[in-house]
């Protein structure tokens, strides 16, 4: 599978419009799931008086809990490969309660697939305000998975009728043109996840489809180029002390790349050393690039002066440290309204800092980019706006236009995710 190139894949849509069920049944299509599996899952949904209408969809939903309630509740990862690629395949809630898992996936997706249904009233309620899948398609978007397909699904429900499949389309072009996505290079594909049509051969039931399966849309992705040429950013996931060795950071290369001999700056601190060796999974590396998960040995760097959430970058393009910064945000979960003075935990890449939204900027309308508002007083769920952010402590992060890697953010607060966003500029930094 490593020789092939790898993308993650986020699967994503409203409650009960069968993204479980169409995933299950895909892998089984696949054979990446053997049947006595699903024949296994259906004996037991029978026993719950639910039919055996979960079979599929517990291929995905592996967690006991969700099976007695059924609907998904963490992130499932499953594995599987095309012709052309190798994909890990994160299926995302769609439970509202449950969109925090959403955002941890979203931000490393690659590409998306978004399922509606064709079954009537069922998109629409999915597109409307407040639905999951006009929120999915927009944290999506913000958080700049810029590869989508839809995938139609329910099409067994109207016995294939190709009507049914253009309406549900209409509603879904028209959401995610609103948020942004290119119309022509979204496809729209007409599937049953239920009875397997058109997810990994072609249909018999649609005559009227002349596009691709699912499985042959997937090849049409692309990896998007490893971004080398950019200045180095080392996000530190933790610091070992080995006997003999020394201090040793780990971490995954957001961007650039780095060699043994090469100088170093750890931001925020501003101590300057040099890498000795790189290793990943206890073999040594020549040299580490974007993309790279490893370890690393550092010469003149003391352990007081690096640790978790700290970034690694060369002098002569240190990491930027923001004291405060300007973001676009979402708001995504709140019990109430927020207001300015908010001081919730920002958890950006590695590091993880109070951080408190002093100033609303101003409102924004999600679908135009427009203001709607110019320094509103407080922002409730739905809303997307730009405010001003101050971690409590000079925290490294860059633009989202310039390192996207870098620049997109979390805000949590009593157990949930709050809101989503990104970073439009700092303001005002820490120079080292």
């Amino acid at each position: 599978m490593a020789d092939k190139p790898h993308l993650n894949m986020i699967i994503t849509g409203h409650i009960d419009n069968g993204k479980s069920t169409t995933m299950g049944h895909f892998l089984m299509d696949l054979g990446i799931v053997d049947e006595r599996t699903i024949a296994a899952h259906a004996a037991e949904s029978e026993k719950t008086g639910k039919g055996d209408t979960f079979k599929y969809a517990w291929v995905m939903d592996n967690i006991k809990d969700e099976r007695e309630r059924g609907i998904t509740i963490d992130l499932a990862f499953q594995k599987f490969e095309t012709a052309k690629y190798f994909f890990t395949l994160i299926d995302a809630p769609g439970h509202r309660d449950f969109i925090k898992n959403m955002i941890t996936g979203a931000s490393e997706a690659d590409c998306a697939v978004l399922v509606l249904s064709a079954k009537e009233g069922e998109t629409d309620t999915a597109v409307a305000a407040g639905g999951q899948a006009r929120e999915h398609a927009f944290l999506l978007k913000t958080l700049g998975v810029n590869q989508l397909i839809v995938a139609i699904n329910k099409m067994d429900d109207g016995k294939y009728a190709e009507e049914a499949y253009k309406k549900a389309t209409e509603k879904g072009q028209a959401l995610i043109k609103s948020v942004g996505y290119k119309l022509d290079k979204v496809p729209f594909i007409p599937v049953s996840g239920w009875k397997g049509d058109n997810l990994v051969k072609k249909s018999e039931n649609m005559p009227w489809y002349k596009g691709k399966t699912l499985l042959g849309a997937f090849d049409d992705f692309t990896v998007a180029e490893k971004p080398v040429g950019k200045p180095l950013r080392v996000p530190i996931q933790d610091v070992y002390t080995i006997t003999g060795v020394g201090t040793v950071p780990v971490g995954r290369v957001e961007t650039g790349k780095m060699k043994p001999g090469d100088k170093i700056v750890v931001m925020p601190s501003g101590a300057v050393g040099e890498i000795k060796s790189i290793e990943t999974h206890h073999t040594e590396m020549p040299s580490a690039e974007a993309g790279d998960n490893i370890g690393f040995n550092l010469r003149g760097i003391d352990k007081k002066d690096i640790k978790r959430g700290d970034v690694l970058g060369t002098p002569d393009a240190p990491p930027r440290v923001a004291k405060e910064f300007v973001a676009q945000i979402i708001v995504i979960h709140h019990p109430t309204a927020i207001a300015p003075g908010y001081t919730p935990v920002m958890h950006c890449h590695t590091a993880q800092v109070a951080a408190e939204v002093n100033e609303f900027v101003s409102k924004i309308n999600p679908a135009s980019g427009a203001v709607e508002e110019e320094g509103p007083k407080f922002l409730k769920v739905g809303d997307s706006a730009m405010v001003k952010i101050r971690p409590v402590r000079p925290t490294p992060i860059e633009t989202f236009k310039e390192f996207p890697e870098m620049g997109r953010f979390a805000l949590r607060d009593m157990g949930a995710t709050i809101a989503a966003g990104i970073v439009k500029e700092v303001t005002e930094e820490q120079k080292s």
